[in-house]
């Protein structure tokens, strides 16, 4: 046999009568393939991510709380899991899936492999799927709400799965932020981004920062810790008066999961009076959304939405083309922003808007993410751009 035939039983499972876990969508399509991680049951939207490396980062991104997702690159696990890589302390993920079986991992920063990972956060998933035709549907019908069933007996009843599927809420009118924020404010310990040394500790803070929590990514801390600043995170819904006694010397907006109308409906007015007090202002994610209907602006659900690490946009400011990270389900929709408030940069997959910036206030926030946790680097300026604006309006308030 030769060696590519070796290669393609080793990333192929063949099908079975043996499998023992199943996906099913609400339209009855039913993928079968074998179970990995947590045993069980679960529920979610369905959505796929293009990104090659960073599946832990990925699964632990509290932006993917309430949904299901489908890894487009074929080998996922091959760098194993540790306990630095996460971007919260809690995965609220409701379920992966991948294309080929875990891969044996090699990197002399893993612990562990990615199925005892999931296991140990409960995450249930299944691989051998076909991913690629699963991506195709998502892409040409939108997202589907789905369920994942693991059974170690392969033992589970599609028509109820169907049932718990049809009956599972669209994620649109949820407000999922009250999930995932913290329950109470904490400051952050001051970890810097990673380095041949690991993560240190900054200990020179010249900016405080008050981050609100939406669903906040840790390596986005890091990067305010690699920039002098020493972060307060509050919960999504603090009052206006609240942060502003905290005397910040900017606002971070974060991003988060759910419908932007509905965190709005509390957020918004939040916003509004902290931009009313001139303090610096900056948003990803849904806090770019967020930050969109608080000058005026609307949003919209998208048809598949944006996940990789690969994503093209244009500065509209500079004329240049950034490749960035992106996990967004909503938009902020074109004909509704107000003159006072300029776009700053477009998608070049769809021509969505990807950033934002008033003309009168020292705030502005983009849509994807800077923090390229997983992804390039190509927009950490983001950050430093925010530290500049921080610092002219220090010098003439």
């Amino acid at each position: 046999m030769s060696k590519e035939t070796n290669l393609e039983n080793k990333y192929k499972i063949k099908d079975s009568i043996n499998t023992n876990a199943i996906l099913i969508l609400e339209d009855g399509e039913e993928f079968h393939g074998f179970g990995i991680g947590f045993n069980g049951t679960s529920s979610g939207e369905i959505c796929f991510n293009t990104s090659i490396t960073g599946y832990q980062e990925i699964l632990t991104d509290p932006s993917y709380s309430g949904q299901i997702i489908n890894f487009t690159f074929p080998h996922i696990g091959n760098v194993g899991a540790n306990n630095e890589d996460l971007e919260a302390d809690k995965t609220w993920v409701k379920g992966a899936v991948f294309s080929a079986e875990v891969s044996h991992y090699s990197n002399y920063r893993a612990l562990e492999n990615l199925d005892q990972w999931l296991k140990k956060n409960k995450i249930i998933a299944i691989c051998g799927v076909d991913t690629r035709k699963l991506t195709l549907k998502i892409r040409k019908f939108g997202a589907k709400k789905a369920t994942i069933a693991f059974d170690k007996n392969g033992k589970y009843n599609s028509k109820e799965l169907l049932k718990i599927t049809k009956e599972l809420p669209s994620l649109e009118n949820i407000d999922l932020t009250r999930e995932v924020t913290c329950k109470s404010s904490y400051q952050w310990v001051g970890n810097k981004l990673w380095s041949s040394k690991g993560y240190e500790i900054q200990k020179n803070n010249k900016y405080n920062i008050v981050a609100i929590d939406y669903g906040i990514k840790t390596n986005i801390l890091r990067n305010f810790s690699e920039l002098g600043c020493k972060v307060t995170v509050v919960p999504s819904t603090t009052s206006s008066k609240e942060i502003l006694n905290l005397k910040p010397d900017g606002v971070f907006l974060s991003n988060g999961p759910g419908d932007p109308d509905v965190t709005g409906k509390y957020a918004v007015k939040i916003i509004q009076e902290i931009i009313s007090s001139n303090t610096p202002v900056f948003g990803i994610c849904l806090g770019h959304q967020l930050l969109a209907l608080s000058l005026g602006a609307k949003t919209k659900r998208m048809h598949q939405g944006h996940r990789g690490a690969n994503h093209p946009v244009k500065n509209l400011v500079n004329n240049k083309v950034e490749i960035t990270s992106q996990n967004h389900g909503f938009e902020v929709t074109k004909d509704s922003v107000p003159k006072d408030v300029e776009v700053t940069h477009v998608s070049l997959f769809d021509n969505s808007i990807e950033g934002i910036k008033s003309k009168n206030k020292p705030v502005f926030s983009v849509q994807y993410h800077p923090e390229s946790s997983p992804g390039p680097h190509d927009s950490n300026y983001l950050f430093k751009d925010f530290i500049k604006i921080i610092g002219k309006n220090k010098i003439y308030a």
